[in-house]
């Protein structure tokens, strides 16, 4: 910040952050919507009442120890390189709280962490946070109607505070032992956040079981259709809108500014000239950056991983098609 435009151009950046973190809440309610309108009414209260809990038992423990995790095991591999020390992340931390820079009030930081992590300190917490709560949400879909409210606070402090903000500090740190000894790229978070919470969700369910009710005595399956299926529809839609916030903390997110102008100007004026040029250019930009930059995502992928991701893709979509042809 040496400069004015040094100056402004920070300011920008943080105050975009700050408004994606709030774009990315939308996708802890998208969750909670979609969940209500696939559960059956009585376990409506139940549903409710664990995806609210999420927000403060998340937000607790991210704050006491699950931001300090991710600056403190950066080394590896595994847990074989010890701890960077992160006094900055502790919770009792002057830096941990509002704070408008200059000298240290303690011993605890330096001056030089006082300059740069006074400003950043809040936005990156905020950020890792909507991550917690997302993993946090996964696993909350994949136990619809099949477990206690206060197992599953503890599970979700467990993935949200815990496991993927660890995996995070090797896969996502630029000093993580993953991407400096095996040049790791997680494309989208699709490690990091999704299969680490997709992962845990698994070995939950193989414990829990299916739904009660949910085979007869021969053992064939019931169809436990939605309750509403506008509230799951109108929840995907709010989880689909959460990812512009998710993709929007990257230059990605940048590309998508004409499109979204264009698409709230149809939405007021169908016909609006110049809503159609800002969608249609948006498009394209999108689509462009897209196919320039695929040599960016795949390149890193080796031939067996990117050989998996296609069977997994392969049986996901047959996994999902069997599902809907009792509804067709």
């Amino acid at each position: 910040m040496d400069t004015e435009f040094g100056a402004i151009n920070v300011l920008f950046t943080e105050f975009y952050y700050w408004v994606t973190v709030v774009i990315m809440f939308l996708i802890h309610v998208g969750f909670c919507v979609y969940e209500v309108g696939a559960s059956r009414r009585k376990h409506h209260m139940h549903t409710l009442m664990k995806n609210t809990m999420v927000i403060p038992v998340v937000t607790v423990t991210f704050y006491l120890f699950g931001w300090w995790i991710y600056s403190a095991f950066p080394n590896g591999p595994g847990f074989t390189g010890g701890m960077v020390a992160a006094p900055f992340a502790e919770p009792w931390s002057e830096l941990m709280g509002p704070h408008m820079g200059g000298a240290p009030a303690t011993d605890a930081v330096t001056a030089a962490d006082t300059a740069l992590w006074a400003r950043l300190n809040g936005v990156f917490w905020a950020a890792f946070l909507l991550f917690s709560w997302t993993t946090a949400s996964i696993v909350s879909g994949a136990c619809i109607e099949r477990i206690r409210s206060g197992a599953f606070w503890v599970l979700a402090a467990l993935i949200g505070s815990v496991l993927w903000i660890l995996d995070a500090s090797w896969g996502w740190h630029p000093q993580g032992w993953m991407v400096r000894l095996l040049g790791y790229h997680d494309a989208y978070a699709s490690g990091v956040v999704h299969a680490i919470a997709g992962g845990f969700a698994l070995g939950i369910l193989l414990v829990l079981g299916p739904r009660i009710g949910k085979f007869r005595a021969d053992g064939t399956p019931r169809n436990i259709n939605p309750h509403n299926p506008w509230l799951v529809t109108v929840g995907l839609f709010l989880i689909y809108t959460g990812f512009w916030g998710f993709y929007g903390q990257s230059a990605f997110g940048l590309t998508l500014v004409p499109l979204l102008l264009g698409v709230g100007l149809l939405f007021f004026d169908g016909r609006s000239v110049a809503g159609w040029l800002l969608a249609g250019a948006g498009a394209v930009i999108i689509f462009a950056g897209i196919l320039v930059n695929l040599r960016i995502y795949f390149q890193p992928t080796s031939l067996f991983n990117t050989l998996v991701m296609l069977v997994l893709l392969v049986g996901g979509l047959g996994l999902l098609a069997r599902s809907l042809r009792s509804y067709a």
